[in-house]
């Protein structure tokens, strides 16, 4: 099977965060548990993971335990835990990308899992700057990271190269007292583009080139004699300091505040004035050459 030959043979697995918006599919029944744990709502019955054009399956789930992104010079932490779970696929001849060292990957897609909660994470009490924040919601604004689109460009298999692993559309979703609850940085039109990478960035100035690290990873056959492999990722940072962040939209009374939520937070900010490190990557891919012995290797595990 190409796919287990290839994640073996790479030493490496993708660290990821990462998530498809193409569409529900049917859930699967029971709870996988050990090795496939939080593979329950994995797209299996999907449309393009059933697909006979498709040559190499999967399913993803991981957590991101840290971090920050830093917008000009004001930084927000990313406390708590974020989550992604999400199918994948590659067809026969699909697209690949070539390193300067001749290593190959494969570009997969991707696919929603079956509830479409593809990314879940924490509401953060972020403060405004120059405010000490005596009352959150009043002297804070309220900022969870959310979608603004499909993943893309999904490379599990550059995880040892400076390239990013897959790119990531963000919007942030504030408010508070003052804001409402419709403002936002970043859109579906005008996403935070993140390309992460856990190799070496090369962004424009005045930001500098900063490394991430591929952490640990673990590779382990199915417990029940199925052909899929189970890679385990372990400790990861990946990190990003080429994107731009546009201006606020829908904050206050029509729009009323966009003003001083762009001044007070510095934006929009271009490319070269912004970083995001993801700290603490944990990552289970499950991948297999046929839809029907990974389906069965996940139910197996109920």
């Amino acid at each position: 099977m190409r796919v287990l030959r290839s994640f073996a043979g790479s030493g490496a697995v993708a660290l990821l965060l990462a998530v498809g918006v193409t569409g529900p599919a049917s859930a699967a029944s029971g709870t996988p548990t050990g090795l496939y744990a939080g593979m329950g709502t994995c797209p299996l019955t999907s449309s393009q993971l059933t697909s006979s054009s498709s040559a190499e399956v999967g399913c993803v789930v991981a957590t991101i335990g840290g971090g920050s992104i830093t917008i000009g010079g004001i930084s927000v932490p990313l406390t708590g835990t974020m989550t992604a779970k999400f199918g994948f696929y590659w067809p026969a001849n699909g697209p690949t990308v070539t390193f300067p060292d001749g290593n190959s990957a494969d570009i997969f897609s991707t696919v929603a899992p079956t509830d479409n909660n593809e990314l879940s994470g924490p509401v953060l009490d972020v403060p405004i700057p120059g405010l000490s924040n005596y009352v959150p919601g009043v002297t804070s604004a309220f900022v969870q990271v959310q979608l603004a689109g499909p993943i893309t460009d999904f490379a599990p298999l550059s995880t040892g190269e400076n390239y990013p692993l897959f790119e990531l559309p963000l919007k942030f979703h504030l408010w508070n007292a003052f804001l409402g609850t419709n403002c936002y940085v970043g859109s579906s039109s005008s996403p935070i583009l993140l390309e992460p990478t856990a190799g070496t960035t090369a962004p424009p100035s005045p930001n500098s080139p900063i490394t991430g690290d591929s952490g640990t990873v673990s590779l382990n056959s199915d417990p029940n004699g199925y052909n899929d492999l189970i890679v385990g990722f372990d400790g990861a940072t990946l990190v990003d300091n080429s994107f731009s962040v546009p201006g606020a939209s829908g904050c206050g009374i029509l729009g009323s505040a966009d003003w001083l939520v762009n001044l007070l937070f510095g934006l929009g900010s271009g490319s070269g004035h912004n970083s995001a490190t993801l700290s603490n990557v944990t990552t289970t891919l499950a991948a297999d050459s046929s839809i029907s012995d990974l389906s069965s290797a996940i139910k197996a595990s109920e």
